[in-house]
Order: structure tokens, then sequence, then C-alpha cells
């Protein structure tokens, strides 16, 4: 298993600025609620799974690098989250 550090702070802040729920981020990623507040107590960095990196990023809508600190979190990242599209029909 692969792992990456990721900038724990950034995940609180960016669920949060995204309105986002830790029970609602919990199902959309497959990690735990206790996974999560760990995650968020975390003060600086942690060590994650990448493929926990990966889907962090796809249900905050960023960029993994975000969450790495390889880029740096802009006022967009921390814009409510766009709805997500259904079909074309309604």
């Amino acid at each position: 298993m692969t792992t990456q550090t990721i900038d724990a702070t950034r995940v609180k802040a960016l669920r949060t600025s995204r309105k986002i729920g830790r029970p609602k981020l919990a199902k959309m990623t497959g990690l735990s609620e206790r996974q999560i507040a760990k995650l968020e107590a975390t003060k600086g960095i942690a060590t994650v799974p990448t493929v926990a990196v990966e889907r962090l990023a796809h249900a905050l809508q960023i960029t993994p690098l975000v969450l790495t600190g390889d880029l740096e979190m802009t006022q967009d990242d921390l814009a409510p989250a766009k709805p997500a599209s259904s079909c074309s029909c309604c």
C-alpha cells in the first residue's frame, strides 16, 4: 500500500468551507467518520493511503496536490461546493 503525506488541517478547512459534514464526507469517500475526525484532529502533516487522498480530493472537488501541499490553497478551493450534475433530463 502506497502512502502520501497531506496537510491534515486543509481537510477540515475544505470540508467546512464546502459545507460538507463528516457523515457525508465519510459516505462519499468510504472512510469512517472516526477516521475523518482523527485525520482532522491531526495538527500538521499526516500520512494516509494514496487511495484515501484521491477519494478525499474527489469528494472535496479539488486536486490531490492541494491536500499534499504541492499547490497552494486558493479562495476558489474554499468556495462552496458546486452541485453535482445529474443527467441532462432533469
